[in-house]
C-alpha cells in the first residue's frame, strides 16, 4: 500500500513534543486533555498491583483497540490514570482496508475493526515512541506537579491470529523489536527537545513487553492456539495470555442471555462464529495443559475475557454481514463465561482471595465507569477499558471510574487492592455463594439488573437539533473532541468581531483521522464533523496525495500560513493568527 493510501499518518515524537510544550503554555492542556481531567494517583489507598512478576500503579488501562494505536492516544490513557496498556492487535496482513465507518456506538457499541491500520514497522515505531513519550512525561515537571509520582506502567503486545503468520520474517521482528527496542529508542531520543531537552537521556528500558496476548478471535484455528503459546513463550521469551471468545458459552446461552434476559431480541449471534471458535471443553482442557507448559519452560500463563461477539449485521450503519458486540451485554456475557470456567477448574484462576493460582485472568469486556469497582473487585488482573472510552467525555471517563473506585476503598476501609477484593469475597460468603466471582454473576443474572445492562437502559446519543452541521459554528458541545480515539479534534477561540457567533471553532487534524465515524454518533447536528469540519494538513505530500481536500498549514512569521481554496482558507488564516493554533510547525 503507497504511503499516501494509509488511513493515519502519525506524527514525529518531536512535533508531539512540541505540541505539548506550546499547548501546556497556552492551556495547561495536553493533546486536548485539561490538566483538572489528569487522574493523580491517590495518595489514601493504594492501587497499585502487582503478579507475575509485573507491577502497575493501577489496574486499568485501554483494551486493544483505538486507543493504543497511536502515541498520543497511548499517552492520553496514562494521564487519566490507565497504566496497563494492551497495544492494538498486529498480524502479518498489515494492509487491510477497513470498512467506513468501522465504529457505531450509537446504542450499545458495534465495530467492524480487525488490527493495527498501520504497516507493521510504522506499529513498532508508534508503540517505541510512545513508550519514550511516557518515559518523558513521567519526568516532566508539569505534569508531576499534576499527577505526583504517577508509578509504573506496563505495555501488553497482542498479535493474531494463525501459527504460520506469527511464525513470518516481519512479525518475528516485529516482536523483536518490542523486546530489543533499545535502538529505535537512541534514535527518537534525537527528537527529543524544547522543553524536554533536559530529558534526552533518561534511562529507558529497551525491553517493552514480558507479556504477549494472543487474540482467538477473527478465524484464528483452534487447534493452532497452543502451538501459538508455545511459539511465543519459547522463541520469544515471553510470557502469554489468551484472549478467549465469548462463543465458549455456546449460542443457546449467548442468545438466552441476549434476547430473554436482556431483551436484545434484534441483536443475532453469528452462527458460523461457534462452530469454528473453540469449545468450552477444549478450552478447559487447553487451560491445564498450557499453564503446565509454562511451568515447565519458567514461564507465565494467563487468560483474559473476552473477545468481542461476531453478530449479523442489520443496523445497516456499517458495511458488511457481520459486525462485532462490545459494551454491556458483553459484560454479562463474560462474567457469565468467567463464572463457568471457575467452577470447571477450581483453585486454577487467580480470582477471588486464590492469589497463589496458576493461571492470571485479565478483563477486557464492557468495563465501564459504573462496573469498575465490582469488576476489579474480583481479583482480575488488569482490566481494560474500550466501549466506555468512546463515548462522551472519552478518554476522561477512565479517570472518573478510577476516582469512584479510590473513593469507595476509602469509604469502605480498604488500603489496597487485596482488601478491596477480601471485601467482596467476605461478602459473598455472607450471601451464601462461594465467591465474589458467583456472587457477580448471580447479581448480573438478577432481572433487576436488565434496567442497566439491557435494551430498556441502553445508552443513547444526544438529541439531535434540527440544524445541518456546517464547517464553522456549531453547538460547540465538544462531543467530537472527546469520543475521537486519536485526538484528531482541536478547537481554537473564535476571532473577535466577526461574523461568527460560537465561542470556540472545531477543526480536524486530518492525518490523524481514520473516518471512524464515532464523532457522527454523537454530533447533536446533522452531519459528519469528520468531514464538514475544516481538515487541517501538516505534512505537504499527505495533502496533496489526498487531492488537497482541506488546508495545509505551513510555517509563518504571526501563525501558520494557510494553503487552500476559496474564502474559508481566508477565514482559517485569520483564526489561526498569533498564538490561537495549540501547534508548533517545523520551520
Amino acid at each position: 500500500m503507497p504511503a499516501s493510501d494509509l488511513p493515519l499518518h502519525p506524527w514525529p515524537l518531536s512535533r508531539l513534543l512540541e505540541r505539548i510544550e506550546r499547548e501546556w503554555g497556552l492551556r495547561r492542556q495536553i493533546f486536548g486533555l485539561t490538566a483538572r481531567r489528569f487522574f493523580p494517583v491517590p495518595g489514601d489507598v493504594d492501587l497499585i498491583w502487582t503478579g507475575d512478576g509485573l507491577t502497575a500503579a493501577t489496574p486499568v488501562g485501554p483494551a486493544a483497540g483505538p486507543h493504543t494505536q497511536l502515541a498520543q492516544n497511548i499517552a492520553l490513557g496514562w494521564l487519566v490514570g490507565g497504566r496497563s496498556f494492551e497495544l492494538k492487535t498486529v498480524q502479518v496482513l498489515d494492509e487491510l482496508e477497513i470498512p467506513r465507518p468501522c465504529i457505531d456506538m450509537e446504542a450499545v457499541g458495534y465495530n467492524v475493526e480487525w488490527s493495527q491500520e498501520l504497516p507493521l514497522p510504522l506499529s513498532l515505531r508508534e508503540y517505541v515512541k510512545a513508550w519514550v513519550l511516557l518515559a518523558v512525561l513521567r519526568r516532566w515537571e508539569p505534569v508531576r506537579e499534576v499527577l505526583g509520582n504517577p508509578g509504573e506502567h506496563l505495555f501488553e503486545l497482542s498479535v493474531g491470529y494463525d501459527l504460520p503468520g506469527i511464525q513470518t520474517p516481519v512479525m518475528d521482528a516485529f516482536i523483536h523489536g518490542l523486546t530489543h527496542a533499545e535502538g529505535m529508542i537512541d534514535e527518537l531520543r534525537g527528537e527529543i527537545g524544547g522543553a524536554f531537552g533536559g530529558l534526552r537521556d533518561i534511562p529507558i528500558p529497551g525491553r517493552i513487553v514480558q507479556t504477549a496476548t494472543l487474540s482467538t478471535f477473527h478465524g484464528c484455528p483452534s487447534d493452532q492456539i497452543e502451538g501459538i503459546v508455545r511459539h511465543l513463550m519459547s522463541a520469544h521469551d515471553l510470557d502469554v495470555t489468551v484472549k478467549l471468545n465469548p462463543t465458549l458459552l455456546g449460542r443457546e446461552t449467548v442468545a438466552g442471555i441476549l434476547h430473554d434476559h436482556l431483551g436484545f431480541r434484534d441483536v443475532d449471534p453469528a452462527p458460523e462464529a461457534f462452530a469454528a471458535d473453540l469449545q468450552f471443553a477444549q478450552a478447559v482442557a487447553m487451560i491445564e495443559r498450557l499453564r503446565g507448559f509454562a511451568a515447565d519452560c519458567g514461564r507465565r500463563f494467563g487468560i483474559k475475557l473476552t473477545n468481542t461477539l461476531v453478530v449479523k449485521n442489520a443496523r445497516g450503519v456499517m458495511p458488511g454481514e457481520t459486525m462485532y458486540l462490545s459494551g454491556r451485554p458483553l459484560h454479562m456475557l463474560a462474567i457469565t463465561l468467567l463464572d463457568q470456567l471457575h467452577r470447571a477448574l477450581p483453585g486454577v484462576l487467580r480470582v477471588g482471595p486464590q492469589d497463589d493460582a496458576p493461571v492470571s485472568v485479565a478483563f477486557s469486556a464492557g468495563v465501564d465507569k459504573d462496573n469498575l469497582i465490582e469488576t476489579v473487585g474480583l481479583g482480575l488482573r488488569p482490566v481494560t477499558i474500550c466501549s466506555d472510552l468512546l463515548r462522551p467525555g472519552g478518554y476522561g471517563r477512565m479517570a472518573q471510574g478510577l476516582r469512584k473506585l479510590a473513593r469507595h476503598m476509602a469509604a469502605e476501609g480498604h488500603a489496597d487492592l487485596s482488601a478491596l477484593q477480601g471485601g467482596a469475597h467476605e461478602r459473598a460468603l455472607a450471601a451464601g455463594h462461594p465467591d465474589a466471582v458467583a456472587a457477580y454473576a448471580a447479581a448480573l443474572a438478577d432481572p433487576a439488573t436488565a434496567a442497566r445492562y439491557g435494551a430498556e437502559g441502553d445508552l443513547r446519543p444526544p438529541r439531535q437539533v434540527d440544524h445541518v452541521l456546517e464547517m464553522f459554528d456549531c453547538v460547540a458541545c465538544t462531543n467530537c473532541v472527546t469520543v475521537c480515539p486519536n485526538d484528531a479534534f482541536l478547537t481554537v477561540p473564535t476571532p473577535a468581531g466577526g461574523d461568527l457567533s460560537a465561542r470556540e471553532q472545531y477543526l480536524v487534524l486530518a492525518e490523524l483521522c481514520n473516518d471512524c465515524g464515532n464523532c457522527t454518533t454523537f454530533c447533536p447536528e446533522i452531519g459528519s464533523p469528520q468531514v464538514i469540519k475544516p481538515r487541517l494538513y501538516t505534512q505537504p505530500q499527505v495533502w496533496q496525495a489526498r487531492g488537497r481536500d482541506g488546508f495545509l498549514l505551513e510555517p509563518g512569521a504571526n501563525g501558520p500560513t494557510v494553503r487552500g481554496e476559496g474564502e474559508a482558507a481566508a477565514r482559517l488564516q485569520k483564526m489561526l493568527a498569533g498564538d490561537a493554533l495549540p501547534l508548533s510547525l517545523d520551520e
